[in-house]
C-alpha cells in the first residue's frame, strides 16, 4: 500500500542518516575537476579494497576503447549499512564521488521490485592493469551483459590482505552451523585449488571445497577449527551488520 510504501521510504531515510554518522566522509570532491589523484600510485588499502570486492559482488568496468576502468559497487537495500562503509573507505582516499549514494529501484527478472544502492569510483588509467589481471575477453557475450569473464589475477596472494578478505567475506560469505561459507560459483575449480591453499599458506586457515549443486560450480567452506584465526584476522574490518555470519565466534 502506499501508506506502508512511504513508512519504507522513511525508515530507508532513517537508517541512511545513522549511517552516514557511523562511517563520516571527511572530503568533499563531487566533480571530477577536483580529483587530484588520477596519476598517483595506487596504495595498499585501495587495491586490498578492489581484490576484496572483485572477489565477491564487485566487478571492473572497462570504458569503450579501453582508456580507462573504473569498479563498481552494488548490494541490495538489506546491505545499505555495508556499502555506505565501502563508499566511505573509497570516498574517504579520494577515488569516488563523496556524494552518498541514493537507493533506487530495480525490477528483477522474476517481476519482483527489490530496492537497491550502488555506487562507482571515477574512471582512472591506473586501473587499466586491474581490470586485465581480472578479466579474460571472450568474442561473445557472457550472459547477455559482457565479453569479460573474470578470473583470479597471479598476484592473488600479495593483496589478499585480512582487508580484502574481510570485504570478500562481507560480499559473499554465508553462515553454515559453526562455519562459514564463499560464494565461489564463478571461479573455476583450479582457481578455487590456488584460493584454498592461499588461505592456508598465508594466514593458516583451512578451506575445503564443496559442490554448490551445479556443474562445475564450488564452493569454499571454512573449516570451523580455522574461525577463531580468522575471526582475528577479520574483525577491526566488518561492519556491525555483517557480524552475524560468524555466530558465536564474534
Amino acid at each position: 500500500s502506499t501508506i506502508a510504501s512511504n513508512m519504507l521510504m522513511l525508515y530507508m531515510i532513517y537508517i541512511t542518516q545513522i549511517n552516514k554518522v557511523k562511517y563520516p566522509i571527511k572530503l568533499n570532491i563531487t566533480n571530477r575537476n577536483q580529483v587530484t589523484n588520477f596519476y598517483s600510485p595506487l596504495n595498499m588499502d585501495m587495491i586490498s579494497i578492489i581484490y576484496g570486492s572483485l572477489l565477491g559482488d564487485g566487478h571492473a568496468e572497462r570504458h569503450s576503447g579501453g582508456k580507462s576502468t573504473r569498479i563498481c559497487f552494488y548490494q541490495e537495500s538489506s546491505n545499505e549499512e555495508y556499502l555506505l562503509y565501502l563508499h566511505s573507505l573509497m570516498a574517504n582516499l579520494g577515488y569516488c564521488n563523496t556524494t552518498i549514494p541514493k537507493m533506487f529501484t530495480r525490477l528483477k527478472k522474476n517481476g519482483v521490485m527489490r530496492k537497491c544502492i550502488r555506487f562507482t569510483t571515477w574512471s582512472y588509467d591506473q586501473f587499466n592493469s586491474i581490470h586485465s589481471k581480472w578479466y579474460m575477453y571472450h568474442p561473445q557475450s557472457i550472459k547477455g551483459r559482457s565479453n569479460y569473464i573474470k578470473m583470479l589475477p597471479k598476484d592473488m596472494e600479495l593483496y589478499t590482505t585480512p582487508l580484502a578478505t574481510a570485504i570478500w567475506i562481507m560480499d559473499d560469505g554465508g553462515k553454515v552451523g559453526n562455519a562459514l561459507k564463499l560464494s565461489t560459483n564463478n571461479f573455476t575449480y583450479d582457481e578455487l585449488l590456488f584460493l584454498t591453499s592461499m588461505t592456508k599458506n598465508k594466514y593458516n586457515t583451512t578451506c575445503s571445497m564443496q559442490s554448490a549443486g551445479a556443474k562445475s560450480q564450488y564452493y569454499m567452506y571454512m573449516w570451523v577449527e580455522s574461525m577463531p584465526d580468522l575471526v582475528k584476522m577479520v574483525k577491526p574490518y566488518m561492519v556491525p551488520c555483517m557480524k552475524y555470519k560468524f555466530g558465536n565466534h564474534m
